[in-house]
């Protein structure tokens, strides 16, 4: 594909993220927003006319098959993710999933092997991933500034209890606080210490429908090396991560949802470093990445290896909290 080339993207579904989305594809200098797909022919034409958005498909299906789309956005409900993930790999399209990228490890790896067969890129969308203010965490870490690594602890929460009709609440499609927020501080603890845990034990609040309405794990990593987080729809809204060295601590109030100006706090030797991120919209990252692995040939940042990880520890959490112990990750 030519490097020049302005990629063409479509949305899958009115998904409410989708305006998250939408303002960094339509900055961008190397991407554009072209069409968006629902069920629903008159809901997708309001949609479009909302959005500025040239095309309005009335069906999944309609979408997949323009043959101007370059890239797929997949805002979906989780269950639904690794079905049209895998249709639109198939129709020839990249693939930019909602994190989870799917619920099981037997559809990660079948997404992974229609990517593989398509030549197609497909990645998950944790957009804080991309953010300056995670690179330069990373780095710090890497670096040796806090001594060796000991403990990551984190917290995603909100309270949304008075929308029981919300789709994070439907078992069916995938709901739960773990799917929906416990994910990313998960995901962080296995960035920031570069292995897999060896170990997981979760404990879980469930509600009526038997869906996770708060949910604390521990995850045990090679070398001694502890990650704790909680994550819940049924306390106030909470966000931060604090990683532990033998040496110094780094603290962060928006590890997950970062702005455009943020804060880096290193407590080291008896003394405090406030290091400040400059940063460009939070969702433009995953959509330039998109940019550099389909124009440039460079890597995605996170790979469908990574999100593969991701989902077996969060399985393993989720097995942990109904057996009441502690689940070893075997090297399957």
């Amino acid at each position: 594909m030519p490097k020049n080339k302005k990629l063409s993207w479509g949305l899958l579904s009115t998904a409410h993220i989708n305006r998250r989305l939408i303002p960094p594809i339509k900055s961008s200098k190397r991407n554009q927003l072209i069409a968006i797909g629902s069920r629903d022919e008159a809901r997708s034409r309001r949609y479009a006319q909302e959005w500025g958005i040239p095309k309005a498909h009335g069906s999944y299906e309609a979408l997949l098959a323009d043959p101007e789309i370059d890239i797929i956005y997949n805002s979906l409900p989780n269950s639904l993710h690794a079905e049209w993930t895998i249709k639109a790999l198939q129709a020839g399209k990249h693939v930019l999933c909602e994190k989870p990228m799917t619920i099981t490890l037997e559809e990660i790896d079948a997404v992974a092997d229609a990517a593989q067969k398509a030549g197609k890129i497909v990645m998950e969308a944790f957009m804080y991933r991309h953010h300056p203010q995670t690179l330069q965490l990373k780095e710090l870490v890497n670096a040796g500034m806090l001594g060796n690594l000991r403990l990551v602890h984190g917290a995603f929460s909100f309270n949304m209890l008075a929308q029981p009709e919300n789709v994070r609440f439907d078992q069916a499609l995938g709901g739960g606080c773990l799917w929906d927020v416990g994910c990313y501080p998960v995901s962080y603890a296995r960035y920031l210490v570069g292995t897999e845990p060896s170990e997981v034990f979760g404990m879980q609040e469930i509600n009526a429908s038997n869906v996770d309405i708060h949910f604390i794990g521990q995850l045990q990593f090679p070398d001694n090396v502890f990650a704790q987080f909680d994550s819940s729809f049924s306390t106030a809204f909470r966000t931060h991560l604090e990683v532990v060295g033998t040496e110094g601590t780094l603290s962060i109030s928006h590890p997950f949802t970062p702005g455009r100006r943020e804060t880096i706090h290193l407590f080291r030797e008896g003394k405090t470093q406030d290091i400040p991120i400059r940063a460009p919209e939070l969702y433009s990252g995953e959509v330039e990445d998109m940019a550099d692995a389909i124009l440039t040939g460079k890597p995605p940042r996170i790979s469908i290896e990574d999100s593969r990880a991701n989902i077996k520890t969060l399985l393993a959490l989720y097995q942990s909290a109904f057996r009441g112990q502690p689940v070893s990750l075997s090297s399957s």
